[in-house]
């Protein structure tokens, strides 16, 4: 077994996740590929998505390789009815219970804001926005059941300095705290 299934990886002695639950959006690159690893180590059993069949299938097996309990479901979140599928696909292979939600998942497109089309400012609010609100209502019975449900949202730093283009996704990833 793989060190970090193991308890014996660069964790060992601090604090654990062990019998923790976590959905991570968009975790096969980037921030959310750097979070689904992180809680495995620290031995939450993690879900996760992408909307990139072949991503998430060699992620998978990656984290299958090291020993973490990683499972994913190929789904474009700015879909409702794949949201709710997601969802029902979760709390299946957790039993009904999810300790921790990760709202990562973005997506962007680069011009000036003049230039955005209808379907631009509609994909990117539906996957960025809308889909992190939702999510967050119909895993509420899932985090209630755990008795210990943590929400988190992954902003960037375009919600909050101008980074020339991005207009739309900087409204979408703003910090919420600098907002109440």
């Amino acid at each position: 077994m793989a060190e970090a299934a193991a308890g014996g990886s660069r964790r060992a002695g601090r604090w654990s996740l062990k019998g923790a639950t976590a959905l991570v959006t968009g975790g096969t690159r980037g921030i959310g590929r750097a979070i689904v690893e992180e809680l495995a180590e620290f031995g939450a059993a993690v879900h996760t998505c992408s909307r990139n069949e072949s991503e998430l299938g060699a992620s998978l097996k990656e984290w299958e390789a090291k020993g973490f309990a990683v499972t994913g479901s190929v789904c474009d979140l700015s879909s409702r009815e794949q949201r709710q599928d997601l969802i029902a696909k979760v709390s299946s292979v957790f039993n009904g219970k999810l300790n921790i939600l990760i709202n990562n998942a973005g997506t962007n497109v680069r011009k000036p804001t003049v230039e955005y089309s209808e379907e631009d400012y509609s994909k990117i609010m539906a996957t960025n926005l809308e889909s992190a609100y939702h999510l967050c209502q119909i895993a509420y019975p899932l985090l209630k059941a755990s008795g210990s449900g943590s929400i988190v949202f992954i902003s960037s730093v375009a919600g909050l300095l101008s980074l020339g283009t991005g207009s739309i996704y900087a409204a979408t990833k703003g910090d919420p705290r600098k907002v109440l």
